[in-house]
């Protein structure tokens, strides 16, 4: 397991840093791309849980969130019109079941699955509302402000899902949430939220910005990650699955990969747009 582990990041680590290579609009349509098998997933393993989900509305909403809130910047008033919207359209659907209360359960569970895939729009959204970075900061000579940030969430998130992998492997100490993943521990929270600290304080130096704002975003990113995994896990062991997919070998589905980044690119998007943690100026 743990080689063909390491062999499907060997494929998909260059595939994700080429991606920000491009930049847009590439990585806002490959997105969008990647969104609709996240969305077949979680509507998949939502009926394995029982409830009822409108799948086209789920595998619709998705890619539409991916390519319309890139654009809108910090217009958030938008993005609450297209959650209100999938709300509204998820109970139209759902008059045509004929028994109410299976008709109320596709409602909600409709709603909601098309909102949880669509939370993969924030990942290119902050490309969008990136900040600026200074022309002589190590960052600016590789890559735009987008592609920056975007490198900060990757990495960031990246090395807390590896160093909480490897630390709870190795250490093995106190159970964390036992009753919703029997094999995540203390150990792996607090080594990858460590190295999620530490890369993001490296990468936002790098970028130009204050220190502090690096430890902080490590430290919200690291937060935002370990909930977006075990949010996924929540929802697998509801629908009695190990797995959200057989897409890739050794990591399950694509939402296997990805739960974290639902979660982590909210958060950063929020630091990035209202509580504007990182606008504090580098110290000459």
């Amino acid at each position: 397991m743990l080689r063909l582990r390491v062999l499907s990041a060997a494929v998909l680590v260059p595939l994700f840093l080429g991606l920000i290579l491009v930049g847009q609009p590439w990585v806002t349509v490959i997105v969008a791309a990647l969104s609709v098998i996240v969305a077949a997933e979680v509507a998949r393993l939502f009926q394995g849980a029982g409830f009822p989900v409108e799948r086209v509305i789920v595998l619709v909403s998705a890619p539409l969130a991916v390519l319309g809130l890139p654009w809108l910047g910090e217009r958030v008033g938008i993005a609450a019109g297209f959650a209100g919207a999938v709300v509204v359209v998820s109970a139209i659907a759902a008059f045509r079941r004929s028994e109410p209360r299976d008709g109320f359960m596709a409602w909600i569970a409709t709603s909601f699955a098309a909102l949880y895939a669509s939370l993969l729009a924030f990942v290119p959204a902050i490309v969008a509302v990136a900040p600026n970075i200074p022309p002589d900061s190590p960052l600016a000579s590789v890559l735009d402000a987008g592609g920056s940030w975007l490198l900060i969430l990757v990495l960031t998130v990246w090395s807390f899902d590896t160093a909480a992998y490897l630390a709870g492997r190795t250490l093995k100490r106190g159970r964390f949430l036992n009753h919703i993943s029997p094999q995540k521990t203390w150990s792996g929270v607090i080594g990858g939220t460590i190295a999620a600290v530490a890369v993001s304080a490296i990468l936002v130096v790098a970028a130009g910005q204050h220190v502090l704002g690096g430890v902080l975003l490590g430290l919200v990113v690291a937060v935002a990650a370990q909930a977006g995994d075990v949010a996924e896990s929540l929802l697998k062991r509801a629908a009695g699955a190990k797995d959200s997919g057989t897409l890739i070998p050794g990591h399950g589905g694509l939402l296997d990969r990805v739960d974290s980044f639902l979660f982590a690119a909210p958060a950063m998007y929020i630091c990035l747009t209202w509580i504007q943690l990182l606008a504090v100026a580098s110290p000459a």
